[in-house]
């Protein structure tokens, strides 16, 4: 039988999930309460949570918002799941670099924009630029035939106004 206590925390859990554009699912074994806050200080930074849950209320909570085929399966031992609020590559970076520290812990699994991804995709996202440094990259390719473009004319141009000085000096010379 449900309590309200285990209803609360399915509906927050809830509210969460929704509110997250990825969710890494984690094994923290080994890890210190202080491992903890230290990885949840980091995660906190590139607007992410770090959420320790009960695979069954997360799968009660995850009901409807997340394919359950598939994902069920790595909802087994202690699991830790990074909620990204923002730019999924930045949490998965910060998790990621996290765990080269801490042995102990290790990447299950995650969700990223509503697809199943697995530890190595994980780890292949956390590789990926920033979320700003691909919008400038875009833009730059954008920008970049307009300014060819004015680089060309202002060429043709000067070459034409070095033309008719060098016309009018021959000029000049004559007389």
């Amino acid at each position: 039988m449900p309590t309200a206590e285990k209803e609360q925390k399915v509906a927050d859990l809830r509210e969460v999930i929704k509110a997250s554009n990825a969710a890494i699912l984690t094994d923290y074994r080994g890890l210190s309460v202080a491992d903890l806050t230290s990885l949840r200080r980091k995660l906190r930074a590139v607007d992410a949570e770090f959420h320790i849950v009960k695979n069954t209320l997360f799968k009660r909570a995850s009901d409807g918002l997340i394919e359950q085929e598939g994902f069920v399966q790595h909802l087994e031992g202690p699991t830790a799941i990074g909620f990204a609020k923002g730019d999924a590559v930045a949490a998965s970076k910060a998790i990621l670099d996290y765990i080269k520290d801490h042995k102990g812990m290790s990447v299950k699994a995650g969700v990223v924009e509503g697809r199943i991804v697995n530890a190595a995709q994980i780890a292949a996202i956390s590789k990926l630029p920033a979320k700003e440094v691909i919008i400038a990259q875009i833009l730059g390719s954008l920008n970049a035939p307009a300014s060819n473009l004015v680089g060309t004319l202002n060429g043709i141009i000067s070459d034409f106004v070095f033309t008719i000085q060098a016309v009018a000096d021959k000029k000049a010379a004559e007389a």
